[in-house]
């Protein structure tokens, strides 16, 4: 036990520690050898191991091995653990990278490590679910199907459809793909009704539903809209008393409350997409989402068991993590 108040007062203690501290400085920062330093400093090189241990005992020197991954991690098990999920991944998105960019490369490395070559897969639609399309790597996989589990979206929508992520994914594994040729919103319940009968749509709707791995997105929704997919359908209104009905958020073109129960709302009866129940049914899904505004949103799905593996931002984890 070293008493530095005594040890520092006499010139010769203080010498002492300036040649301790040398020492440490050469080894630790400085990247030289123990015999190095001994030839140096005129000393042997026992007598420098000596001096490094006396450093480190007197706290002089602190070594910390650490890595961000494991803050990941730490955080993947307490989300994965609180909600019964089989996969959580967290990106660690720095300082002036694109959250929505960084997160699907970690949903793309995830989609394929699930995934099996004569895999039957559906996909939603949206920024985050194309990019995570676009960043898997190609594959040889011929047997993959691919479908869509959403009817398409208003033409004035700018977001990536769900038959072109549908399309470039079949591309990337080789497979072929079955489209679901229809809006997702109709314009009345009656043509909604006629639409799910068609032969072609229905087996779209089946095949999506009975699927081995999805992609899918979460929308926040809030007072102000409805979430992006909606825009051609929803004005403020309609997204004021969808929020006052409960919805938090919405996935695969359905609103959800904080317990992932289906929300009705005008929207439901002239939808076609694949229903919660069927998806709540699927093997794996995957949902990616990032941005602390969809905080919400995803808790409802996690809540809901909607989802069966997450990939998201460190940020967004966090804000999970503090209320799981």
């Amino acid at each position: 036990m070293f008493n530095d108040d005594i040890l520092l007062a006499t010139q010769e203690s203080r010498k002492h520690v300036e040649l301790v501290l040398h020492v440490a400085r050469e080894y630790y920062l400085e990247d030289h050898s123990q015999a190095q330093i001994a030839k140096s400093i005129g000393y042997s090189r026992p007598s420098v191991s000596r001096l490094l241990k006396e450093a480190r005992e007197r706290g002089m020197v602190h070594i910390t091995i650490g890595h961000s991954l494991e803050r990941m991690q730490a955080l993947e098990r307490k989300i994965q653990q609180r909600f019964g999920l089989k996969h959580v991944r967290v990106a660690e998105v720095r300082p002036g990278e694109d959250p929505g960019v960084v997160v699907p490369r970690y949903a793309a490395a995830l989609f394929t490590e699930i995934c099996t070559p004569d895999s039957l897969i559906t996909v939603s639609n949206g920024r985050v679910v194309a990019n995570t399309v676009r960043e898997i790597m190609p594959q040889n996989w011929p047997e993959t199907n691919v479908t869509q589990m959403i009817g398409t979206l208003s033409p004035d929508n700018p977001m990536t459809d769900s038959p072109d992520i549908c399309r470039m994914l079949a591309d990337r594994l080789g497979g072929t793909y079955t489209l679901l040729p229809c809006p997702m919103v109709l314009s009345s319940r009656d043509t909604a009704s006629v639409m799910r009968k068609e032969p072609q749509i229905a087996t779209a709707i089946k095949l999506g539903g009975g699927a081995d791995v999805a992609i899918v997105g979460v929308g926040a929704t809030t007072s102000e809209r409805s979430g992006h997919i909606f825009d051609a359908y929803v004005d403020k209104r309609m997204s004021e008393h969808i929020q006052a009905l409960g919805a938090v958020g919405h996935i695969c073109g359905h609103h959800i409350d904080v317990h992932g129960n289906h929300v009705r709302t005008p929207l439901c009866d002239r939808t076609i997409s694949v229903d919660l129940e069927r998806l709540r049914k699927i093997p794996n899904v995957i949902g990616v989402a990032v941005g602390k505004r969809k905080v919400e949103a995803i808790r409802a799905c996690l809540n809901g068991s909607l989802l069966s593996s997450l990939v998201t931002d460190h940020e967004t984890a966090q804000l999970l993590a503090e209320t799981a």
